[in-house]
Parts: C-alpha cells; structure tokens; sequence
C-alpha cells in the first residue's frame, strides 16, 4: 500500500512539472488570440519543444528558452527555427502547409527521456493534432478540446461530427487524471482533466446529433484575425526573421 501511495505520489509531482519533477513544463498566455504556448524540457538533456507558439511572442519564448538553458529541438513555428538555431518546424501533413517535419497520427516527437505521441484530432481544422506525453498524464490538445467547450467548425474546412469523434476516440479515451492543457481559453481557466472534459464539458457530453446541431448554430462572428493567421500558418514552417 505505501509503495502504491508513492508512486501516486511522483506521478502527481511529474504532472505539474515543478522544480522537482523530471519533467519542465512552463504554460505562457498571450492576450489577443488568448493563446496558450506550452514548453517542455527534459532537465538532465535540456532538450526541449515548444507547442502552440504565437508568431508576435516568439522573442519572448526565445528568450525563456535562453535563460533557462534549454536546447529547442522542435517547435510549430518557422521563427523560432530563425531566433533558435538547430530548432526545427513541425506540423501536422494534413494541414497542408510548409514545415522541417511533417507529423502523422501515431508519430513520437523525442526530447531527452520524453516523448509526444501525436494523435490526430480533425474537425476544427483537418491538419489539428492532440500532443499527448508517453505516460498520458498530459494531452496537448491544441484547437481540438478547449476546457468545458471546443473548438469552432464552421471555417477552415471545419466539421462537427468529425471533431466530436475526434475528441471521443482520441482524447476521452485517455486515463481520467490525464491533465488537458488546450491552445486556447476565454475565461481564465489554465488546465483541466479528461475526466472533468468526459462529464462536464457543456457540449461534448451530448450525442453526435446534439453536438453537431449546437455547433451548427453557434453563429459567432468572424475571427479578428483570421484573414491573417490563416497564410501565416500555411507558411509557419519557412517564416523568417521580420525586418529590423
């Protein structure tokens, strides 16, 4: 019994990512996309990558990479790769745009001891992919989950019943305590569980038909800056340094 205790124990401190665990994990929030970014770091190798970067806090994730010595091996972001040399590009083949690495469901994404399981979750756009760590105590999930909502399927070929079974088959079936760190929230929540998302989340504990009929009626406005991210992420791969 004291055994199992302890290993609850590590396992829950390896989740947080604190200065104690194995694991780095370090959650930056830029404001007007209200956009999460996600570093992870092996502390012994202090190799790293970088999840959902934004183009305009790019300097400042260099800078914390920097400072706390790590070495960026991948990151979804064509400037990173030009501030951060040896760092590579990486994006999902289905979304069509340009990167160093085209990732495919099932694909591992290695730094140090670590691993990302890429685990493709369509439907807000075809090429979303849900990052998920190698003992499943953090899904990555990008557009696809967001806590206690989803994301938007009516633009970028977007479609409600594939992201309703993308979310069931690809991330509910992950362990209960998995922790859900998504790309983005509007309401100043930070994490959430696959347990709390299976029983809690407003629209996805309803069937496929319900789903599909809210999201079908949502009728939000367009995204601000849609007309621009849109070809910034098709060329996200390949981006340069802008002009001093």
């Amino acid at each position: 019994m004291a055994g199992s205790v302890l290993r609850v124990a590590r396992r829950q401190l390896s989740q947080r990512g604190g200065s104690g665990a194995p694991i780095l994990l370090r959650q930056m929030f830029e404001p007007v996309s209200c956009t999460y970014t996600y570093l992870l770091g092996d502390r012994e190798s202090r190799e790293a990558v970088l999840i959902d970067p934004v183009l305009e806090t790019a300097p400042r994730d260099a800078q914390l990479i920097k400072e706390l010595g790590l070495r960026l091996l991948y990151a979804g972001s064509g400037l990173l790769r030009s501030l951060l040399p040896g760092c590579q590009s990486v994006i999902s083949r289905l979304s069509g745009a340009q990167a160093d690495l085209h990732i495919e469901d099932g694909d591992s994404i290695r730094f140090g001891r670590f691993a990302l399981e890429t685990r493709a979750s369509p439907g807000h756009t075809p090429g979303c992919v849900t990052f998920v760590l190698n003992d499943h105590s953090m899904a990555f999930t990008g557009d696809a989950l967001l806590i206690r909502g989803c994301g938007r399927t009516d633009f970028q070929q977007g479609c409600a019943k594939t992201l309703y079974h993308s979310v069931h088959e690809k991330i509910f079936t992950l362990p209960g305590d998995c922790l859900i760190y998504p790309a983005h929230d509007y309401h100043g929540f930070t994490v959430s569980t696959v347990e709390e998302e299976r029983t809690l989340n407003p629209r996805l504990t309803r069937s496929c038909e319900e789903f599909v009929k809210i999201m079908d009626n949502l009728n939000l406005p367009k995204p601000q800056q849609i007309d621009f991210a849109v070809p910034a992420n098709m060329r996200c791969g390949v981006q340069t340094l802008p002009p001093a």
